[in-house]
């Protein structure tokens, strides 16, 4: 497995929380779980994302400017993940909130995909890919 295939398997599961996340209702304990779960795994991918992964990447004059970006997005939600933990779950404006959190990670995620993944392609060696994947899902089992 190399990095891209690790981080890409982490994005199909904040994908589906996501979505199972933005049709729940109200103050009820569902919410409650998968709002958890996907805070959790937001969490804990950005800080394995941002070592092994952009990190790795800030040094090399083509990859600066979009490792920071990614970054920078990775702000934007943990903003949006605190907006949702300071709105009662039974408020209009939370389900809101939480459709723009899927909106603001979904960009991110196809960004990603399909911009950064080729480009950070060119700049790591096969070995690199593969020792970054080790390091990222050791993080990722360790901290989730």
């Amino acid at each position: 497995m190399n990095i891209f295939e690790a981080i890409r398997d982490d994005h199909d599961t904040q994908r589906d929380l996501l979505g199972k996340l933005v049709k729940t209702s109200g103050d009820t304990k569902n919410r409650d779980e998968i709002f958890k779960a996907v805070k959790n795994q937001l969490q804990v991918h950005a800080d394995a994302e941002e070592r092994y992964f952009y990190k790795p990447l800030i040094s090399n004059d083509m990859m600066q400017e979009h490792a920071r970006h990614g970054i920078a997005e990775h702000h934007e939600i943990d903003e949006l993940i605190e907006q949702l933990e300071n709105t009662d779950y039974d408020s209009s404006a939370w389900l809101k909130i939480a459709k723009d959190l899927k909106h603001k990670v979904e960009h991110h995620l196809e960004e990603e995909e399909h911009t950064f993944f080729q480009l950070a392609g060119k700049v790591f060696s096969q070995t690199q890919k593969t020792d970054l994947a080790k390091s990222y899902k050791k993080h990722m089992t360790s901290n989730l």
